[in-house]
């Protein structure tokens, strides 16, 4: 048994409605969201997830990449003044507390680099724990070294050749 309700309507009316405003009720329409509600609010999820998941995800690798820049300006500046000056310069990684010191001209300074994996040299091989020195003469750095920085899967390396004096930034897959 099907029940209608039939309305009077002693106003205007539009499409079809009844306007009640005189009577002090109001149409109501369907309760929801309109398809263009919901695509602003998903425009502007999608907007914030792309600022928001690359800044926490991608820092690591930044700071792997600066921490790698860092060092390598060390080297060359370093390599550099030693053969400007004739001078002797060291620089010495630490890997139990993480650092690098170095005595250039004008300046000794220490920094640390929670990256630091291990230092490779073609007469002592890969070292990864202890203190390694690098004796920087007249000539320049005595013979080419490579610092690894990073962890597994994220790993980041600076090869630094002694013939030419420059210093190359390479990944694990370069």
């Amino acid at each position: 048994m099907r029940t209608s309700q039939i309305t009077i309507c002693k106003g205007p009316r539009i499409n079809n409605l009844c306007l009640q405003a005189h009577q002090g009720a109001s149409y109501s329409g369907p309760n929801g969201f309109t398809l263009l509600e919901l695509l602003v609010v998903l425009c502007l999820v999608a907007l914030l997830t792309a600022i928001v998941f690359p800044s926490m995800y991608g820092a690591e690798g930044m700071r792997l990449k600066s921490d790698a820049k860092r060092i390598a300006s060390v080297l060359r500046s370093l390599n550099d003044s030693s053969i400007a000056t004739k001078k002797p310069y060291s620089l010495t990684f630490d890997f139990g507390e993480n650092t690098i010191s170095w005595k250039g001209p004008d300046v000794e300074k220490t920094e640390q680099f929670k990256s630091l994996s291990s230092v490779e040299l073609p007469s002592k091989g890969k070292i990864r724990e202890g203190q390694v020195v690098v004796s920087f003469g007249p000539l320049g750095i005595q013979e080419s070294l490579v610092v690894h920085l990073g962890r597994p899967g994220d790993a980041i390396m600076v090869a630094f050749n002694q013939l030419s004096g420059r210093a190359a930034i390479k990944t694990d897959d370069q």
